[in-house]
């Protein structure tokens, strides 16, 4: 009897005793077992800290205006798994994954001698296989954790993007940019482009991409972004520039994550990946007004007004810090929650001369890996002594205790984990 999506999930949960197992030896014998066909006709990877589901998204934007047929994998979701997988511009159906499951668990074997998949390898072994029944153009596949041992990693990238690099998931990737760096270029392939995306990235990242042979571009040094008032320059060092439109995204880094999207589809411009050029200023142009990602900087309307953002660490929280300092609301109110490996000392360090009140929220309750509102509590004592706050058991709690509090004109950000986006998305719009 068939399982149904759900029970497929929870299925994969008990497959593999660990939730987390870096490396590609399981994960690509599995593969190899189903055929290994070509995801797509060109495949761009994304990596890095922060930036990931944004730069997926402005890339299938600009693709798809440019009538590239894309698929885009990324994680986590939000509210539906589904969302994990898009095929030109939908996200796939229940019955779809289902049948990609069934075909990975044919593979996998059985009995003391099936290969024991994680969670998030049997989706990207989903994405995989859906995406080389499309017939796709383009494959836009986001990194989970690190680079070089993540399970994308099993396909050689025609191109890739690398964020941003800073310091998150250091239980795996090292305590240090230079080593996180050079994990994550692992991703990279030699005589391939290789776009970073930041101006001032770590040597252990620059040193690992030029031992790997990649043609690598860099933000501020290869291409740069040049904002007006009409909006923003792109231009590259081999002379190529467009006059293209703000980002409909509201951060002040997707400047940053548009421009790295740029300068890949530039890249492959060059190599002929497309036969012909593609017509790239338009693609951008048209992409950049179209883009659209959920709970990163989301409006959610209303008065005070209420924004989501998965921001989770000190990176994301500095640039949370740079909007508010932008927009210079007479008070911030902040709902946060966190995962007990995050640097929460870090995001509560970014954001404490912009929150004026905050509603924190315990995640116990929604992963094995969320921070116990006590531990939460006191790491805020810890940060930010004498900081205004209440606490709650749950994310509706502390979303209802930021709308009762906050005025007409004030802003309500809710963010941390993406377990605090979903439940605030979840939540009715008052």
């Amino acid at each position: 009897m068939s399982r149904t999506l759900a029970e497929w999930l929870a299925y994969q949960e008990g497959v593999n005793p660990r939730s987390i197992e870096l490396g590609l030896e399981r994960v690509r014998e599995v593969w190899q077992r189903m055929g290994a066909p070509a995801p797509a006709r060109r495949v761009i990877t994304v990596g890095g800290t922060n930036g990931k589901g944004s730069t997926v998204a402005l890339l299938e934007a600009m693709l798809k205006a440019a009538g590239r047929r894309v698929g885009c994998y990324t994680s986590p979701h939000l509210l539906h798994y589904n969302e994990r997988v898009r095929i030109d511009g939908r996200d796939a159906g229940d019955e779809a994954l289902v049948a990609a499951f069934e075909r990975i668990e044919a593979a996998r074997g059985s009995g003391d001698t099936a290969v024991p998949l994680t969670y998030f390898e049997y989706g990207t072994l989903a994405a995989l296989d859906l995406f080389a029944r499309a017939d796709l153009d383009v494959a836009v596949l986001e990194v989970g954790l690190g680079g070089r041992l993540d399970a994308v990693n099993i396909v050689d990238a025609d191109a890739v993007v690398i964020t941003t690099i800073d310091m998150d998931h250091m239980d795996w990737l090292g305590n240090d940019r230079d080593s996180i760096g050079r994990e994550k270029a692992g991703i990279a392939r030699r005589g391939r482009p290789a776009i970073v995306g930041e101006a001032d990235p770590p040597a252990g990242l620059l040193d690992a991409l030029a031992t790997c042979g990649a043609q690598v571009q860099r933000a501020g040094r290869d291409f740069r972004v040049a904002r007006h008032a009409q909006g923003w320059r792109w231009q590259h060092r081999d002379g190529t520039a467009f006059e293209l439109p703000d980002p409909a995204l509201a951060a002040p880094v997707q400047y940053a994550n548009a421009a790295a999207a740029v300068a890949v589809l530039h890249a492959l411009d060059a190599t002929g990946a497309w036969g012909a050029p593609m017509a790239l200023g338009q693609a951008a142009t048209d992409g950049l007004a179209a883009v659209r990602v959920p709970a990163r900087l989301q409006s959610l309307g209303g008065d005070p007004l209420v924004v989501v953002d998965v921001g989770h660490n000190p990176q994301a929280a500095r640039a949370l810090a740079d909007w508010l300092a932008l927009r210079r609301f007479p008070r911030v109110h902040a709902v946060y929650g966190a995962l007990a490996d995050k640097d929460v000392a870090g995001v509560l360090g970014a954001l404490g001369a912009h929150v004026d009140q905050w509603h924190l929220t315990g995640l116990e309750r929604d992963s094995p890996r969320g921070l116990p509102i006590g531990a939460l509590t006191a790491a805020l004592h810890q940060a930010l002594p004498g900081a205004s706050f209440d606490a709650h058991a749950s994310v509706a709690a502390a979303l209802a205790a930021a709308r009762a509090q906050a005025r007409a004109g004030e802003c309500i950000l809710a963010f941390g984990s993406f377990f605090v986006a979903a439940a605030v998305l979840a939540e009715p719009t008052a």
